[in-house]
């Protein structure tokens, strides 16, 4: 990488960038090569000026929150990561229509203090995100969904800025979802805040069925290794991690990465697992599956960068 490009990111950023930056220190599954850089707008202002920056000198950009739903191949990714977790302002305001309030977060925003910060308050509707790692642009960007809900459900307004740093705010109304996925209506449109519509309820009810949820998690999930959370979408009507565990699967090793013994639809990384490791059990469960179910998983999780 040209000293001159460097340079140039810094000034322009006017954040904090790293270069040659491991990646594997960027996603909850602890796999990945570097990156060109990754920078950390602290800012809008800094988000729009490299935004802007990259998309004139033709380098690729990754927006990242919490890295959980993400896998980066061992050869690293040839662009620069955009993490957002210092654009996190959060807030609560009246809606004005029927005692309902508005919560605005910003992308980097995490899940679980939008969980705490609405139950503080006695708004109901973000439950179902209670014990999901993730952060708010994540969450947009994959329909996070758990119990019956999907953020979807909760959304009202999403702020988007463009490749070239310009911003425009869609109404839900005018976005398309399905499951696990989101139709941005701007072409490489980067997630930089968004909106939910919450409901009154009494503050003790909403704090018991956010443990009742954590309770789950933690009993149904392998919580104490790294992992990504969900590797497959579940087919209509038959859980994937079902399927998994019914090929004989559940508890299968390559190298340091297995499927969880506790959970089927879980990768886990027992502690330097390659993604190459990883990718390739998420191959042969499919192959598997498919052989003996005639059932094609499609994986919920995210695979970018080159292989080593």
């Amino acid at each position: 990488m040209k000293k001159s490009f460097r340079k140039t990111l810094e000034r322009i950023a006017g954040c904090q960038v790293l270069f040659d930056e491991p990646l594997a220190g960027h996603t909850s599954l602890g796999v990945g090569g570097p990156a060109m850089a990754v920078v950390y707008p602290d800012r809008r202002e800094c988000l729009e000026a490299t935004l802007a920056f990259l998309d004139s000198e033709g380098i690729s950009c990754l927006p990242i929150g919490n890295g959980t739903n993400l896998i980066v191949r061992d050869g690293g990714y040839r662009g620069v990561v955009i993490c957002l977790q210092r654009l996190a302002g959060v807030g609560i305001m009246p809606d004005l229509t029927g005692g309902a309030a508005l919560l605005t977060a910003e992308a980097g925003a995490s899940l679980a203090e939008l969980v705490t910060l609405s139950a503080a308050a006695g708004f109901a509707g973000l439950e179902f995100c209670a014990g999901i790692p993730g952060s708010v642009g994540g969450a947009v960007a994959m329909n996070a969904g758990a119990y019956g809900r999907e953020i979807k459900d909760v959304l009202a307004e999403l702020t988007i800025m463009d490749r070239r740093g310009e911003i425009s705010r869609w109404d839900r109304t005018q976005l398309q979802f399905s499951y696990r996925r989101f139709a941005s209506p701007v072409e490489n449109g980067l997630i930089v805040a968004a909106a939910f519509r919450l409901t009154p309820d009494d503050r003790e009810e909403i704090k018991k069925r956010i443990s009742e949820i954590k309770s789950i998690r933690r009993r149904k999930h392998p919580l104490e290794y790294r992992s990504a959370g969900s590797v497959f979408k579940n087919p209509p009507g038959q859980p994937a991690g079902k399927l998994i565990e019914e090929a004989g699967l559940k508890g299968l090793k390559n190298g340091a990465a297995q499927i969880s013994e506790k959970h089927g639809n879980f990768i886990v990384n027992r502690g330097g697992a390659t993604a190459k490791e990883i990718l390739d059990l998420i191959a042969f469960i499919q192959e598997r599956v498919f052989l003996e179910k005639g059932i094609r998983l499609e994986t919920e999780v995210i695979t970018v960068g080159e292989e080593s």
